[in-house]
């Protein structure tokens, strides 16, 4: 969600709802199940979902339909649609999400940013983090969280980039997958966004996103698919831009054909909050909801007038809203009424368990890009430490937590942000260690303090919104529409260079939400890239820089050495001509541009440094048992180094020799995250099914398997690549690549799989590992994951359906 103007005064907001929480008053909940035969938890969803549409009158379809308040006007959420106890419906509160319970939450955590949660490589994090999210959204009272956004990120100055997870999609979605089961598992509907191809904020309410169909299947659409299949996710949000000339909202080829029965998503669409621009043609179209700042701009009354005219169909009516109340079901709401008000939205849920998440998630998702000479951890005490830069302070560390936008999480409502330099301090007490601070603000006098010091640590950052997007990729290139930026004392890339030319030993953290250039990368010793990681964001980089914490991320986005470098370079790729951006791409979005063009990268994607070092070896494929199974890509993982750490294993399958219908060099297909001792040796165990070596033929409108050899490639990152010993062909039988090394092992031959267009069975992602060697944290264990429905001990009984009505 977003919204046409920023936030206001939080205070003053909260005020008023203060004053207006007086006047309510706790309603019947909801009648017994004989009078509501659709009550019945034990009854299916669906059977559930169609008795009530058929009890519904027409008004009360339209109802649930349409946004009912203004934007914050309901405790402070985004959108409310007041529940019908007379048939038994609930309430739904829809709130922005992402970095936390947002909006005009109170009494929330900031968690770090999506894209630091990306980059554990971790979904059993992930979904322990919706875990808590969800958790924490249904105590403040809401039901619908607007996250995950897992749009792939196409152009690196994207403002919203700190909210999306990936340029890869496979990535991006195993994470969105856990996200959903995270949120839904706690009875909170997740809401996939911004659908589709919502790449940029400059001229987000009318740009045409042009992408081929290609493109569109194999990169944009496959997150989706997977939050959809493996985490069930009961909504999505249209985006505000156009597709192909066609608004997002409105659209019915990405709407209905696409989403609903390609992919066969069986929830509700709602619009972007002022997202709507028709009554009949984006009812038709697909749209099950309009959400907005103001209540039934094009739905409510319009709608109800549109059926009634016949231009929108008495049964369209009927599946929009059966989508909306199934995904009520399947979900839980109807059974897990949410607590009354104002008690809820007083509450507090910055609980120490929360916390102890949101510190997991940006200790594990902070990446070690560089560290020569071992310059880190910073071990061995007695030595003097210079800390220099305004967002290691306390007023910096308050100002680059977090993204700016409708996610963002104020730092009012919460316990104070945890500043990097305090928590540096207090480590380097206990180790017997000196700290000096210059906060950048005087060349001088940092100059002085690097120079006098064993070690200087940097402190950087750039700060970026929803609403508009950065002005390039060095740290001046903040952007700051949502959210009050503070402008940087000086040039951060000079004050880098000047310290790193008086200290030798320079280590530079950064706090970004995406890439950023960096001309004094050779400089330097040690960089350090924590994203924008919440409010524990000092206790984890401190945890780090101080090795209590052996450093696992990876990279989810490639960080280029230039930005002439880039996938989107010419202005009508970005920011577009004529409010047309196209797609020129194609299929070479972020690492696939690099490796398809031989342009190396400054931080290639995937990458990221331990503490220790892993070897991998044994790489052995096995054939699919049939031609509509998996093969299994396996292979051995050894801590090499003198500590415990984990390692992220990456299966990349690369495009056969010859490649004639032009798929990129390699994608990612598969990953486990493990955790070792050392001189540990776990072994690992990929799957790889047809849609791996498919591509999207547009003449048949469907997945085609690709003929030839395709490379199995695994390592540390997408440039190091560890193993490279024969590959997988159509029929998901071993085969053997030239000059690749020692041929992989086809343990059974397989009937030949035509390469005609035929559909095929999602990526499946699965890692296991031999019993012999323990894991921790294996990322990618979700097969046939179903949705979970849990009856959390922390909630109270009610024997009704609903606590209040306004």
């Amino acid at each position: 969600m977003t919204g046409s103007t920023r936030r206001g005064t939080h205070l003053a907001i909260a005020a008023l709802l203060a004053c207006a929480a007086a006047t309510v008053v706790p309603g019947p909940s909801r009648v017994h199940a004989a009078g509501c035969p659709w009550s019945d938890a034990g009854m299916p969803p669906e059977q559930r979902a169609h008795l009530l549409v058929a009890a519904m009158s027409i008004d009360q379809k339209v109802t649930i339909t349409t946004q009912q308040e203004y934007l914050w006007q309901h405790y402070g959420v985004a959108g409310y649609i007041p529940g019908d106890p007379g048939i038994c419906v609930p309430d739904l509160v829809l709130n922005d999400a992402g970095q936390g319970v947002g909006d005009m939450s109170i009494n929330t955590t900031a968690f770090p940013a999506p894209i630091a949660q990306a980059a554990s490589w971790d979904p059993a994090l992930q979904q322990r983090f919706g875990d808590m999210l969800g958790w924490e959204a249904w105590h403040k009272g809401i039901n619908v969280q607007l996250a995950p956004a897992i749009e792939v990120d196409r152009v690196p100055m994207n403002g919203r980039n700190f909210e999306y997870l990936s340029e890869d999609p496979y990535l991006a979605g195993q994470g969105a997958a856990a996200l959903t089961r995270g949120l839904q598992g706690q009875h909170v509907i997740a809401t996939l966004k911004h659908y589709i191809a919502n790449s940029q904020e400059t001229n987000r309410m009318s740009d045409s996103s042009d992408v081929d169909e290609r493109t569109l299947h194999e990169i944009y659409l496959p997150p989706y698919d997977a939050a959809i299949q493996q985490g069930h996710a009961g909504a999505v949000m249209c985006s505000y831009n156009k597709v192909d000339t066609v608004y997002a909202c409105e659209n019915p080829t990405t709407l209905e054909h696409d989403l609903k029965n390609e992919l066969g998503f069986t929830g509700f669409v709602m619009s972007d909050w002022n997202g709507t621009h028709s009554t009949a043609p984006a009812a038709n179209a697909g749209l099950d909801m309009e959400m907005g700042v103001t209540p039934g701009f094009y739905y409510g009354a319009k709608l109800k007038a549109a059926v009634e005219a016949g231009q929108v169909a008495a049964s369209r009516l009927d599946d929009m809203v059966f989508r909306i109340v199934l995904s009520m079901f399947e979900v839980g709401l109807f059974d897990h009424p949410l607590p009354p008000q104002p008690g809820a939205y007083a509450g507090n849920v910055d609980t120490p368990e929360a916390a102890k998440v949101a510190l997991d998630v940006a200790e594990q998702g902070t990446v070690l890009l560089k560290n020569s000479g071992s310059v880190l951890p910073l071990l061995g005490g007695g030595k003097r430490i210079a800390v220099i830069g305004y967002s290691a302070g306390p007023a910096g560390a308050e100002a680059t937590y977090n993204g700016g936008g409708s996610s963002h999480i104020p730092e009012f409502a919460n316990k104070p942000v945890t500043n990097p330099l305090q928590s540096m301090e207090q480590v380097a007490l206990a180790n017997g260690d000196v700290v000096v601070y210059a906060d950048g603000t005087s060349v001088a006098d940092a100059i002085a303090a690097a120079s006098a010091a064993d070690v200087a640590v940097v402190f950087a950052y750039d700060q970026e919104s929803e609403g508009t997007d950065r002005s390039g990729l060095t740290l001046q290139g903040s952007a700051c529409a949502f959210v009050v930026c503070v402008p940087t004392p000086v040039n951060q890339d000079q004050l880098i260079s000047t310290v790193a030319q008086a200290n030798r030993n320079t280590v530079v953290v950064l706090t970004t939400g995406g890439p950023v250039l960096m001309p004094w990368v050779d400089q330097v010793k040690g960089v350090v890239e924590a994203w924008y990681p919440g409010q524990q964001q000092g206790d984890a980089i401190a945890a780090v820089l101080f090795g209590l914490v052996n450093p696992s991320a990876k990279l989810p986005e490639t960080f280029p050495r230039s930005a002439s470098d880039l996938p989107t370079q010419t202005p009508a790729q970005y920011p577009g001509v004529n409010l047309h951006s196209a797609y020129t791409e194609g299929l070479d979005v972020g690492y696939r541009w690099y490796d398809d063009r031989g342009i190396e990268p400054l931080f290639p994607f995937g990458h990221g440094l331990s503490y220790t070092t892993f070897g991998y070896s044994n790489l052995h494929i096995t054939a699919a048992a049939s031609p509509s199974g998996t093969a299994t890509v396996s292979f051995d993982v050894t801590n090499t180094g003198a500590r415990r750490g984990a390692e992220v294993a990456q299966l990349y399958i690369g495009a056969p020799t010859p490649n004639p219908v032009h798929e990129p060099s390699r994608q990612l297909r598969g990953f486990a995250k493990v955790t070792l001792d050392p001189g540990q040796t776990a072994h690992l165990s990929l799957p790889v099914d047809a849609r791996a070596v498919s591509y999207w033929d547009v003449a048949a409108h469907r997945w085609a398997v690709e003929p030839g050899c395709h490379p199995a490639l695994v390592g540390s990152s997408s440039r190091d690549l560890r193993l490279q010993g024969g590959g997988v062909d159509g029929r998901l039988i071993g085969c053997s690549v030239a000059a690749a090394g020692t041929p992989a092992v086809a343990t059974a031959a397989q009937p030949a799989l035509p390469n005609t267009a035929a559909t095929m069975p999602p990526l499946i992602p699965d890692a296991t590992a031999a019993p012999a060697a323990p894991l921790a944290a294996v990322g990618a264990v979700v097969v046939g994951a179903r949705l979970r429905r849990r009856r959390p001990t922390r909630r109270r009984a009610d024997a009704g359906c609903r606590p209040r009505r306004r």
